[in-house]
Formats: structure tokens, C-alpha cells, sequence
């Protein structure tokens, strides 16, 4: 569905049905360069277990339109307002990667718009190699080819799609090459530049955390340090999983998800 925001058109997908208010609001959040499509294996079904998902297009990603937001902090900001504009809140937010930082954000500042965090591929940092910045800088085809590579864990590499017939690297660079010019690189900076402080310890609101085993981009150990921040957490591990976890085990995910989201 396409919504009004700032004078400028979002895409929000809502699992294929009307986007019900009555029902508890879920905001799914994407990461570097990429899309709501990434949560297709989720919003369907949260939308038909007694939940309002919106997975959002970020403004200059996927069919939304809007300039980019070159900071974690301004995509926090945009993500309120947003909830605030919707009249939704309090929303459940699920982020990975980037959307994670983006999540722990918009919980610390704006804790009235926050009831739950749903935290994927997350930590504290997420420092990028140089040789990636630099590829996504010139917008070379490199960028999504190394970016897809750690992304995923072994099984990944080789077979394991749950669509049958499909390659899933393949599919993940697809979509990053499929991003306008400079998005990858304008998120992979606000990535690099951010600067998590004490906001763990900010955050109010029940939090759950899942983590990869075979996460390269945000592995365990950098995971267990955003973790150890917080007062309070379910820390949920996947054995065999990379960086794209809703991807690579979304029936794992999904029944995570419902226990997360209450």
C-alpha cells in the first residue's frame, strides 16, 4: 500500500490484506540497501495470527519515494514520525541489521512510541570493511556481491531456499542491485558512523534479540555486547544461521516472532 507522508509516497506491505488498526501494530524495519520484501516470509503470516504488520520501504529505498536519510538518528526520527502520523503507536518494531540500530533508536528517544523490540542481526556496532565502503562508494556490483557472501551462513551458500528451485544468495543480490544509485552506500556509512553509546541501557520496553551462529556481518560476540547492556532481555540463538535470518530460516523465525510479540 502506498501512504502520504512528508509529501512524498510510502510503500508499506501489510501481508496481502487491509491494514487493520484494531489489531496490534507491528513496523518491520530492513537493512543496508535493501526492502520490505526481505520480511515477505513474515508479514503475511503475522497478518494472519492477530498482528498489523507494515514492513516499510525507508524513503529512497524500494517504491518509496523521499530523499535518503543519511543517519541512523534521521532515519529514528522519520520512523516516530511516522508512527505518530499513522496514529499506530504503541508499535511493535522488528529491525535487522540496520533497522535494528534504527529500532534501538526510536525506543530510547521516543519510549511512548515503542511497546516491543524485536531485534535481528543486531550489535552495538557495525563497523564496515573498507573494501565494501569502498565498492558501495562507486557503486560497483562488488558491494552487493560481498554484502550477500557474509551475509549468509553456510547452508545458504550451497542450497536450503525454502522456495524450492531458487538460489538464495542469487536472490538477496537481486535486490541489492536493485537499489538506486548510492543507497547502498548512504546506509552502509550511517551504519559505520553510529555510535550506539548507552542507548541499551535506555530502552524501557521488553526486548528480544535473535542472533545467527554463522552471522559474519553481526556475529555472536558483537551481539552479546549490545546484549550485555541491557537490564532485561530473551536472547534467542540460531544454530547454522547467517545474517539473513528471516530468510534463511523463516518458519524459525516466524514462531519467534509470535513468542516475541505477545
Amino acid at each position: 500500500m502506498q501512504i502520504k507522508f512528508r509529501e512524498v509516497m510510502i510503500n508499506v506491505a501489510t501481508g496481502g490484506v487491509e491494514l487493520d488498526k484494531q489489531l496490534p501494530p507491528v513496523l518491520l524495519l530492513h537493512g543496508a540497501g535493501m526492502d520490505r520484501t526481505v520480511w515477505s516470509q513474515q508479514t503475511r503470516y503475522l497478518a494472519h495470527h492477530g498482528f498489523a504488520p507494515m514492513a516499510v520501504d525507508l524513503p529512497g529505498h524500494g517504491d518509496s519515494e523521499g530523499a535518503l536519510l543519511s543517519t541512523i538518528a534521521e532515519m529514528a526520527e522519520w520512523v516516530a514520525a511516522f508512527v505518530d502520523m499513522m496514529a499506530l503507536g504503541p508499535v511493535r518494531l522488528v529491525g535487522h541489521s540496520m533497522g535494528s540500530l534504527i529500532s534501538l533508536e526510536v525506543a530510547a528517544r521516543h519510549p511512548e512510541t515503542t511497546e516491543r523490540l524485536v531485534l535481528m542481526g543486531a550489535a552495538a556496532a557495525m563497523p564496515v570493511h573498507p573494501d565494501l565502503l569502498g565498492a558501495a562508494e562507486r557503486n560497483e556490483v562488488l558491494a552487493p556481491q560481498l554484502m550477500t557472501a557474509w551475509a549468509h551462513g553456510n547452508r545458504a551458500h550451497i542450497a536450503g531456499n525454502p522456495t524450492p528451485g531458487l538460489w538464495m544468495r542469487s536472490g538477496c543480490q537481486a535486490l541489492l542491485e536493485r537499489a538506486a544509485p548510492d543507497v547502498i552506500y548512504n546506509d552502509l556509512s550511517a551504519c559505520n558512523s553510529y555510535e550506539a553509546g548507552d542507548v541499551a541501557a535506555r530502552i524501557e520496553c521488553p526486548v528480544s534479540v535473535m542472533v545467527g551462529s554463522e552471522d559474519k556481518m553481526t556475529p555472536p560476540k558483537a551481539t552479546a555486547q549490545l546484549v550485555a547492556g541491557f537490564s532485561e532481555v530473551d536472547l534467542q540463538h540460531l544454530d547454522g544461521v547467517g545474517h539473513m535470518m528471516m530468510m534463511e530460516a523463516p518458519d524459525q523465525i516466524r514462531d519467534l516472532l509470535l513468542q516475541a510479540l505477545g
